[in-house]
């Protein structure tokens, strides 16, 4: 709403032409926050971030503090708000806001929280699950479910975590994965644009190029779909190659489950680095506590992460089977991101390697049996008994 009157911001653009939209923009309170760089060590750290942003939005909103819709009730409770609030205070700090501004501008919130599952992801690496799910789960209650001066909506994340009981008590919720159709191609550029945008750039030339490193996202049954963060740092580069895209995000997670999954994982993930594909089915909702020992879990975060592919879906049979996906890497930009973090993984070990093989040209086992015991204590673990 703060925005009404400068419909100018969006001349010239395909969604000007919408006259419905048109009628709606700048009409809305909006709550938005993003958890994008809720990475943190343990839960408390994790929960006073969480609780500082919570606090930003309130200073947002300071206005609302002297305004005739506040009681004195409402006042306490807003003062409240800070990074050392308690937990009610904190899981109640959306919900509150919703109804100070449906007050204020006479029309229901609409809450935009972007990048919800970063604490989750964060969170089972690192060993305080439990917790974060129990503060979140009474936070996104009361912020979707049971608020009253919600007018829409919208969360948005990698995984879609519901049976770990985050979202066991929103049964409201409309889900758009990778296999929807819905909302395709607004997910990333068509091949149709970035041709476009490369001849308007004078880089006709790379079109080939660009297609290998960046095509390759499939969203329901859209292909041909191109990463639009890595398409815009190309062309702002004038057409240098690298990994934008993969660079910016987390990869401690995909990195965790690779090197600690069982053979069958390893196996896999060597025939997709050779270009080759793999058979899984594919589970969306996933079930973080069983990430480690099962294979199809794996596969279904790398693909919701944007980090494979599908190529082909079979054809349910018969009820109660699960069809099957042929995945791949999704790119060259994310099998250059894959190599790089393979290699990273035996760097440490590569030092000790040559001083080995000089020792071994010398006979002297002294020195071969110390380099042997640092390579089981960095290379080898629990993880590769299988």
């Amino acid at each position: 709403i703060r925005y009404a009157g400068k419909g100018e911001l969006f001349e010239g653009l395909s969604i000007w032409q919408e006259e419905k939209y048109r009628e709606l923009q700048g009409s809305y309170p909006v709550i938005s926050l993003s958890f994008a760089n809720v990475k943190e060590e343990d839960y408390e750290r994790t929960r006073y971030k969480i609780c500082q942003l919570l606090e930003n939005l309130y200073i947002k909103h300071s206005y609302l503090w002297d305004s005739d819709v506040m009681t004195q009730k409402d006042k306490d409770f807003f003062n409240r708000v800070s990074a050392d609030m308690n937990d009610g205070d904190a899981t109640m700090a959306i919900h509150q806001l919703s109804d100070y501004l449906t007050r204020y501008h006479g029309k229901k919130t609409i809450v935009l929280l972007d990048e919800y599952d970063t604490p989750m992801q964060e969170a089972y690496v690192r060993g305080y699950w439990e917790e974060l799910v129990t503060f979140t789960r009474s936070m996104f209650n009361s912020a979707f479910k049971t608020n009253p001066y919600l007018e829409r909506g919208l969360m948005t994340g990698i995984t879609r975590i519901s049976k770990e009981s985050i979202f066991s008590d929103l049964n409201n919720l409309k889900v758009v994965t990778t296999t929807s159709d819905e909302y395709a191609t607004c997910f990333g550029f068509t091949e149709e644009e970035v041709f476009s945008a490369l001849d308007e750039c004078g880089l006709s030339e790379q079109k080939d190029g660009v297609k290998i490193w960046y095509d390759g996202f499939v969203f329901g049954t859209y292909s041909d779909i191109y990463n639009p963060w890595s398409v815009l740092n190309f062309l702002d580069t004038n057409g240098q190659y690298n990994t934008y895209w993969a660079n910016t995000s987390g990869n401690r997670l995909v990195g965790k489950l690779l090197r600690e999954g069982n053979q069958g994982i390893k196996l896999s993930f060597e025939a997709l680095l050779k270009g080759e594909t793999i058979i899984s089915p594919i589970d969306e909702q996933i079930v973080y506590n069983r990430l480690g020992d099962n294979e199809a879990a794996v596969w279904s975060l790398l693909l919701a992460s944007g980090y494979l592919k599908v190529l082909h879906k079979e054809k349910l049979i018969r009820p109660g089977m699960r069809p099957k996906y042929t995945l791949s890497i999704t790119n060259g930009e994310v099998l250059d991101m894959f190599l790089n973090m393979v290699h990273d993984w035996f760097m440490e070990s590569e030092v000790h390697y040559n001083n080995f093989i000089q020792a071994l040209l010398k006979n002297d086992i002294e020195a071969m049996n110390e380099y042997m015991n640092k390579l089981t204590e960095n290379v080898f673990s629990y993880f590769d008994t299988a």
